[in-house]
């Protein structure tokens, strides 16, 4: 499936449009609504207030609860929109964040109302559209799950540390990054390419860098390759229960673009969410002058907790694409 992503923060709605669906899937609302439920906001006091449903309203593409193979669209109402928190970043842009990037790019015109285009409110539709790949993928036997390895630098965090190191940088008005590792179970080898556009790693590095506030992706051991020698960093071949198989996973499943049917293993790091309630310099970019700016509106002081769907469903829509077009 192909898809894209439309509509903005504060706009009437956002919505995604997918493309090469493959007709029969029947849709799991159950399913779709548990992860739909795990992205929304304002659900805790670890994330923004902003309430919105979050309902997805299917236009096109499914006929009595299953895939009908064509376009498929759904929108997603905004409904809880505070526009006027975003009148001043109009032309004093947030550091850090897209704001004056786009306002470049797009020649003013840009909708800075909350992200715009920017927002990590467009995730909504993304994680539908990601439900609906894993519902396909499932019907494969192929599974994802995510989980928090690393938060505020502090690795392998249980709940009480996680929701700790949050809290003291919201109550600071400041903000936390951290690492999400995705793993994908059950995918077949020999599947992808080291072409562009086939390569495993490379698309999956294109779905997830379109999540905002990722600043970068790792396969496997990742950057842990740099301080190994390669007689602890090979994966050796062993015959087991009559299949080929890895003894260890150093690569994360992946070798030359093309999966090797060890379980796919990469860690997504998210930058700590730019808009923070600390005075920040910055410039007015309408007098051309050196200033400040403290930001209003409503943010999370940490965007991992709610990303973990987020990048399940970025996997999801790259492995589903690899199993139905690849070989």
């Amino acid at each position: 499936m192909n898809y894209q992503i439309f509509g903005e923060s504060h706009g009437p709605a956002i919505g995604v449009v997918l493309t090469n669906v493959p007709a029969g899937i029947e849709l799991d609302t159950e399913f779709i609504g548990a992860m739909m439920k795990r992205r929304a906001p304002g659900q805790n006091s670890l994330s923004t207030p902003r309430k919105e449903a979050d309902v997805p309203e299917i236009l096109s593409g499914v006929f009595e609860g299953k895939t009908s193979g064509a376009p498929l669209c759904a929108v997603i109402n905004n409904s809880d929109t505070h526009s006027s928190d975003y009148d001043e970043i109009r032309r004093k842009p947030r550091p850090s964040h897209s704001d004056y990037a786009a306002s470049v790019r797009y020649e003013g015109f840009n909708d800075y109302r909350g992200g715009g285009h920017f927002s990590g409110r467009l995730t909504a539709p993304l994680v539908f559209a990601g439900s609906i790949a894993m519902l396909d993928l499932k019907n494969h036997d192929v599974s994802i799950y995510s989980e928090i390895v690393n938060i505020g630098g502090i690795e392998f965090p249980d709940e009480e540390t996680i929701n700790s190191v949050i809290s003291d940088a919201s109550n600071q008005k400041d903000s936390v990054g951290g690492v999400i590792r995705c793993t994908v179970t059950g995918f077949p080898a020999g599947f992808g390419s080291p072409d562009y556009g086939e390569n495993i790693e490379g698309e999956l590095a294109r779905a997830v860098f379109a999540i905002p506030a990722v600043k970068g992706i790792s396969f496997g051991s990742g950057f842990g390759f740099a301080s190994m020698k390669g007689s602890k960093a090979n994966d050796p071949f062993r015959v087991i229960d009559g299949n080929i198989r890895t003894s260890t996973n150093h690569a994360g499943g992946i070798n030359g673009g093309i999966s090797n049917g060890e379980p796919i293993i990469f860690d997504v790091v998210f930058r700590p969410t730019p808009s923070i309630g600390i005075e920040q310099e910055t410039v007015d970019i309408q007098s051309m002058e050196n200033t400040t700016l403290t930001i209003k509106g409503r943010h999370d002081p940490c965007i991992v907790l709610r990303a973990r769907p987020v990048v399940e469903s970025a996997a999801a829509l790259t492995m589903q694409r690899m199993l139905r077009e690849s070989r």
